[in-house]
């Protein structure tokens, strides 16, 4: 018996691919604006996002949630 596949859009998707899909799609200044935490907006980076991401549950769930937004709307184009 094989398992179903995931529904979760989230599911297989690390935190650094969306951090990098979401910069390469709004940019650092858009993603900033959507999202308005430092990390974004002074001397961004992977990197310094992926560390503050991890330790900050509530933005973290903004990014997740950017993420699915710009699927959902990839979808429907």
């Amino acid at each position: 018996m094989t398992a179903a596949p995931s529904r979760d859009p989230l599911h297989g998707v690390t935190l650094e691919q969306i951090v990098v899909r979401l910069a390469e799609h709004y940019g650092w200044d858009g993603l900033a604006r959507r999202v308005p935490v430092r990390c974004f907006q002074l001397d961004p980076s992977v990197s310094s996002s992926l560390k503050f991401l991890r330790k900050t549950p509530w933005a973290r769930a903004k990014v997740e949630g950017l993420y699915l937004a710009l699927v959902r709307d990839e979808r429907e184009t």
